[in-house]
């Protein structure tokens, strides 16, 4: 066997370029016999520490190193064409003091270098060459390029100056054979540059992949990078297939003459030794003017706060905060619970809101003495031990929600303690699962959009493709019935899980006691500086990572307040009380519209079987409805309905399982079983819980033996105890089946509080919660507006039109109702809006039109803006209709900026008598007003929504009595998969057309991707060629239509509906009314039943072929009324039966 190492390898983080997944590319370098192996991807060093942890595990020597781009003149130079080639070079470290050094280099290709590419130059190579080894690279390198143009002289000048920079025995010629011409013309000239230079020789292979028939899964990667097919005669490629990790064999046969650049690479890689340090905090320094024993302040803040939360505190709370304290001391986090505490209290002094806690972090007592958490963790029995506990291995977590609008404010007071360079946000990646590799791989392949969606369809979620093609019926039918989609699936699966893309972890930031890069290596895109490593290396490093997360509903929750306080100044939301039995009767009446947490369908329909009575029943609900532990939902309620059904294994179980009604729920529990049934400590009996949640399967054995039998000098087993051998192995083989669905309860008790907050402001102080709510969901989300606009008008509040003269920025509680927020019209700004408040507070109300662009113009006023607020109905509290005044506009705002012009200059009428019409002299031409239907065009354009009425309303109770969905309940069940609508289920949908895109299928037929709207939100229709051919003149602007289709979800995209069955509202209605009516009721429900009778009297017509039923729903039985059981429906008619039955009871049969 030939020794050799490849010394030029691209893993899976060259993204979409690489295809060498870093596992498998050890274990065959392992497999052939090699000792070593390099990783050098492009221009990053995303999978350093993922690569070195696996060569070791594997007993490979990991070299680490990166292929960085050279800036042909310097970093700073970013001049199209002159500086878009940067030349390629191969770095490779030799000790940890060149590992800094690339580091170093690398960050700043990113935050100096960046043009197309992260760019270093000649200056940082000759800054921080030591402890490097230098490879002159691929074709691309600056010698290969030099010499492919005939420029021997020039090569040979390049190769003298990196020798320089260098030094002997740490710069090597590269050389490569790929079988390609351009290549193999340059080898000859190579060899001579090595001979004449003395520079020796290195021979690489420019791996891109693993084995040689991977190469059309790198082919496929390039072209989703791309964005084009493998048919594609202009696509991006490799020449031949020869950049895979060959032999040594196969490498000495490509250079016959010239065995010294083979054994060159063994020379090189016995040079590499770095390593790196795990496990070892390094925490920033931590310093408050005036405390010079950190230890001693913290310990005081915890006494201090602990007599301020419980006045009179027990014994049991003092033994619990010192030995908590204890801990923390000896495992020397004293720094970290300061470092925590000083923003969260920077965050409070400066009226930033702050959750109560999230995650484990809750469960400890100092956090909520010294003011991080707001979670009583003894009133909810939460442990401590599972977030801190001597025998845990990686750092604590403390993860913090702020308000939305705050978040940065804290980021920013951070970056300035600690210094910009010792800060820096984390990168995360986008990888290509299942359902997405699939559908990525059928358009680089070329196949019909529809070929991959019904194979991506197929593919249960979360599921690897391998197993599914094995264990699915229809994904493996598909895979085998279809030669096309096989070899999309075989395809696909040799990309499925690869890195995609890389981005910024949406909260997480680390902050180090050295800058960041003298860890790390930094990533910078778009002017945000994040490090190349994710959250979980930087943990194993030992550095801190604190997510600073923002939440929505503290927001929320944190207007509202505001403006409960205008009627009630000492409202403070965390005084409110936990068991207010109105808010409780609420959630279980399923209002649960904008309530954290609960206003999903499925969720509801939860809590109204549940009838919660107390905070415990939220906290267990939030950890129940997940899939796998929503198996026992049922369980739940029907033991906390009926208590005498709660049975335990054991009496020992009841302490810690009574709460939960004899249900294991949360991971807490699992830990009090193993401690109190088995003599665990909590340390241990964590660390027990996370191998049950990986499935450790061989720990969990040796675990069984211990908790029945006990371990000496470790815990005493639950038999010792008394609990029957075969009863301690069923608790056991339960905690294992729930252990990886069990969640947090210091994060759901968090959650549960932020919930029945949310719930009691909506309970007590409706309108105020419902602005609030309503002016975040413009800023985040407008489709759920339509939820919360009917959940408004459910309640029989007036949602007020938008008024020039009434209208905040947000949405605002009147006297009579909610008024409509000006942030809600599209092209008014916040400098505009702003401007208008100011002008209304200090100059009082907008007389008229003339008045308002009189006094507005050149603040941020336009006439597209001025326009927008006529279209919305800002300006119909004036005397002018929208028709007149959008007509005058124009000329109005003209003359307003003319005076204005006047005015500023001083030019006054010194001489008299000149009678030029001003802004407020102009006269409003007279129109007719714009046709109702005109009018809500009008609204809809200018803020996405309609406020004074709908075009469906019309068609509304037909709608409901034909079944027909609302798109927001069908979009949000079908994204959850939980209940009621999913993937697949055939749905009917009464919704206006707003967007058309048409599109040409591969046959020539047409097809279209349009977005249909009704009252509460709105998805994208597909109308594929069959459809579109028989139905698609009806797709026209606004036009309303009935869909009959099937719902589509993918896991990366909104929920869509393929169009099956399309007619206008017109026919729709037209056949609808040829149907039976059915009217639900209950028997007991007399005047209900009385008033109905009346109506079918009135309306009776024997001739009709309308036929009458009546369903009592108690009774589960159907009968008609003997004297009208035919009716002449209408619109009428139906009306009358919705208002006295319920909308939702009246249904076409």
């Amino acid at each position: 066997m030939i020794d050799f190492v490849h010394l030029h390898v691209h893993s899976e983080y060259s993204l979409l370029d690489g295809a060498c997944r870093i596992k498998e590319l050890v274990s065959h370098v392992k497999n052939m016999g090699q000792t070593a192996c390099a990783v050098t991807d492009h221009g990053n060093m995303f999978a350093a520490v993922e690569f070195y942890n696996e060569c070791k595990a594997q007993g490979i020597k990991p070299i680490i190193g990166c292929e960085v781009y050279v800036a042909p003149r310097t970093r700073h130079d970013k001049v199209n064409k002159i500086d878009t080639s940067p030349y390629h070079l191969v770095l490779l470290c030799k000790n940890n003091i060149g590992y800094q050094n690339l580091i170093k280099m690398v960050s700043l290709g990113y935050t100096e270098g960046f043009y197309n590419r992260p760019r270093i130059d000649l200056e940082l190579l000759e800054k921080y060459n030591e402890g490097l080894i230098c490879l002159s690279a691929c074709l691309a390198g600056e010698i290969p390029r030099k010499l492919s143009y005939g420029d021997y002289e020039g090569a040979k000048e390049t190769a003298l100056k990196y020798l320089n920079i260098f030094g002997e025995g740490n710069y090597y010629i590269e050389i490569q054979n790929h079988k390609f011409a351009d290549q193999q013309r340059i080898i000859p000239s190579l060899i001579r540059l090595s001979q004449e230079t003395g520079i020796p020789l290195a021979a690489t292979n420019d791996a891109h992949y693993i084995k040689k028939d991977d190469a059309k899964a790198q082919r496929v990667l390039v072209c989703i990078s791309t964005a084009t097919t493998i048919d594609d005669p202009n696509k991006l490629e490799f020449p031949t297939e020869e950049f895979y990790i060959k032999s040594g064999e196969e490498m000495s046969e490509l250079f016959p003459s010239q065995p010294q650049a083979i054994f060159n690479t063994v020379k090189i890689a016995e040079q590499c030794n770095i390593e790196f340090e795990f496990g070892q905090t390094k925490l920033p320094y931590f310093h408050i003017d005036g405390i010079d024993d950190n230890e001693r302040f913290l310990r005081d803040m915890c006494r201090d706060g602990l007599y301020k939360r419980y006045g009179e505190p027990t014994e049991q709370a003092f033994d619990r905060m010192e030995y908590e304290l204890s801990v923390i001391t000896q495992m020397g986090y004293t720094d970290y619970y300061l470092i925590v505490w000083d923003f969260i209290n920077y965050a409070k002094k400066q009226g930033i809101p702050v959750g109560c806690g999230r995650g484990s972090g809750a469960g400890s007592l100092c956090a909520y003495c010294i003011g991080i958490t707001g979670i009583d963790p003894l009133k909810y029995n939460l442990l401590f031990e599972r977030f801190l506990n001597p025998e845990r291995v990686s750092m604590p977590d403390f993860d913090i929600d702020f308000c939305m609008e705050g978040r940065q404010k804290v980021i920013d007071y951070v970056v300035k303690k600690y210094g910009s360079d010792h800060v820096a946000q984390i990168v995360t990646f986008g990888t290509l699962a299942a359902k997405a590799a699939v559908r990525d791989v059928a358009r680089a392949m070329g196949l019909p959009y529809q070929t991959g969606d019904i194979v991506a369809k197929a593919i249960p979620r979360g599921l690897p493709l391998a197993y599914s093609i094995e264990n699915i019926p229809e994904v493996k039918k598909l895979y085998e019935g279809d030669a096309k989609i096989h070899e999309l699936l075989d395809t696909a699966i040799k990309v499925e899980g690869m890195p995609r893309n890389a981005s910024t972890h949406a909260a997480g930031v680390v902050i180090t006691k050295e800058p960041v890069d003298y860890y790390v290596p930094l990533y910078a895109r778009d002017g945000q500086v994040s490090t190349q490593y994710t959250m979980t290396v930087l943990e194993s490093l030992g550095l801190l990572k604190i997510d600073f997360l923002g939440l929505r509903n503290l927001t929320i929750i944190n207007h509202c307040q505001q403006e409960v306080r205008k009627k009630y100044p000492d409202f403070n939301i965390e005084n409110i009380p936990l068991n207010d039995p109105q808010v409780y009767d609420m959630l279980s009446q399923g209002r649960t519209e904008g309530v954290f947490q609960f206003e999903s369908t499925g969720m509801t329909s939860t809590i109204m079987k549940l009838r919660p009575t107390g905070i415990e029943d939220l906290i267990a609900v939030i950890s129940l409805y997940r899939p796998g532990p929503m198996d026992s939902i049922p369980t739940y309620i029907r033991n906390r309905h009926n208590p005498k059904m709660v049975t335990y294994k054991h009496p020992l179980l009841k302490d810690i399982l009574e709460v939960t009604y004899g249900c294991i729920v949360y991971q807490e529990q699992v830990m009090q079983i193993f401690r109190t049934l088995a003599g665990y400590s909590y340390g241990r009996a964590d660390i027990v819980r996370r191998a049950m949640a990986k499935k450790k399967h061989g720990v969990l054995e040796n675990e069984r033996k211990a908790f029945i039998y006990g371990e000496n000098g470790q815990c005493e087993g639950a038999v010792s105890k008394g609990v029957p051998e075969g009863i301690a192995n069923e608790i056991f083989d339960e905690m294992i089946s729930f252990a990886s669905y069990a969640f947090n309860k210091s994060h759901a008790a968090a959650y549960a509080t932020i919930a029945y907050q949310t719930a009691y402001l909506k309970c007590h102080h409706y309108k105020e919660y419902m602005s609030a709510l309503m002016t975040i969901s413009l800023l985040d989300s407008t489709d759920k507006i339509f939820g919360y606009t009917a959940d408004v008008k459910r309640n029989n509040i007036n949602l007020l039109p938008i008024d020039i003269n009434k209208s905040g920025r947000g949405f605002t509680a009147d006297p009579d109702g909610i008024r409509f927020a000006l942030l809600a019209v599209k092209s008014l700004g916040e400098g505009a809006i702003a401007s208008i408040i100011r002008e209304r507070e200090n100059n009082g109300k907008f007389k008229s039109l003339q008045d308002f662009c009189s006094r507005m113009t050149g603040k941020d006023i336009h006439v597209r803006t001025c326009e927008a607020l006529i279209k919305s109905g800002a300006f119909d509290c004036f005397s002018n209709n929208r028709h007149e005044m959008l007509n005058a506009c124009e000329n109005l705002m003209q003359n307003a900026a003319q005076e204005s012009r006047i005015n500023l200059v001083g030019q006054l009428d010194f001489f008299g008598g000149s009678a030029q019409e001003t802004a407020m002299e102009a006269v409003i031409e007279p129109a007719e007003e714009f046709p109702y239907k005109k009018l809500l065009e009008f609204e809809h354009e200018a803020v996405g929504m309609y406020i004074s009425g709908h075009p469906l309303d019309e068609f509304e109770p037909i709608a409901l009595a034909g079944k027909c969905v609302d798109i927001s309940v069908l979009s949000e069940n079908a994204k959850e998969e939980l209940e009621y609508f999913k993937d697949g289920d055939y749905v009917d949908i009464l919704a206006m057309m707003t967007h058309r895109k048409l599109f040409k299928t591969k046959s020539g037929a047409m097809m279209s991707f349009t977005t249909f709207e009704d009252k509460s939100g709105s998805m994208e229709v597909l109308v594929f060629p069959a459809i579109y051919e028989v139905a698609g003149s009806l797709l026209k602007d606004n036009s309303i239509l009935h869909i009959r289709g099937k719902i589509s979800v993918s896991d990366d995209e909104p929920p869509k509906l393929i169009a099956e069955l399309m007619e206008t509202a017109e026919h729709f209605t037209e056949q609808s009314f040829k149907k039976n009516v059915c009217v639900r009721v209950n028997s007991k429900d007399k005047k209900v039943i009385e008033d109905c009778r009346k109506i079918a009297v009135e309306n009776a017509d024997p001739n009709s072929e309308n036929k009458l039923k009546f369903y009592f729903e108690d009774l589960k039985k159907t009968t008609a009324i003997k004297s009208a059981s035919s009716i002449a429906l209408n619109l009428d008619v139906l009306k009358q039966l919705q208002n006295t039955v319920g909308n939702k009871n009246v249904l076409f049969m």
